[in-house]
């Protein structure tokens, strides 16, 4: 079975469907409900060195793991891809979740960043459908991630700067 350049050996049965947006763009939500659906899909759970909000648990949004761990698990080129978000926040794609997942007979869902969505798309080129969001406006996007209250008002300020360069992409 031939391999991705990412080394994973290319399932051509098991497709990628990479949903991504700027945060509060709605993400989570369109994911979420594409689960509920029952098209044999089946969510991609990134890494992350973020603490986690509010009922957030490991191994169900994220697996939340030390900067000390994320960096040995990058040494050990255990991601498929992974990025610093914001600073000494990681977030990375697993290659272990991606093979959980094929070796399931399901498709791979991603809730990802817009660089780890073009990232992914790059390395699974037509085994992978990528669907960018666009959030209605800067302002509208302010709106949601004010009424998550999960960051305070200088982090939300990075977010939205974060959001306008991700939305030229």
């Amino acid at each position: 079975m031939p391999l991705f350049p990412c080394g994973i050996k290319n399932n051509m049965e098991g497709k990628l469907v990479i949903i991504s947006a700027p945060s509060g763009a709605g993400k989570t939500t369109i994911v979420n409900h594409l689960l509920r659906k029952g098209l044999g899909l089946e969510f991609s759970i990134s890494a992350t060195t973020r603490r986690p909000r509010g009922k957030e648990k490991t191994g169900k949004e994220y697996y939340f793991i030390s900067i000390t761990d994320f960096k040995e698990r990058i040494r050990n080129k255990e991601f498929v891809e992974w990025e610093e978000v914001y600073k000494d926040q990681f977030y990375g794609t697993l290659r272990s979740e991606i093979d959980r997942i094929w070796s399931e007979k399901k498709h791979v869902l991603f809730d990802v960043d817009v660089r780890g969505g073009i990232n992914l798309k790059s390395i699974f080129g037509h085994q992978a459908i990528s669907v960018f969001i666009m959030p209605p406006s800067v302002n509208e996007l302010e709106k949601r991630l004010l009424g998550r209250a999960t960051d305070d008002p200088s982090k939300i300020k990075i977010r939205l700067g974060k959001a306008i360069e991700e939305m030229k992409l």
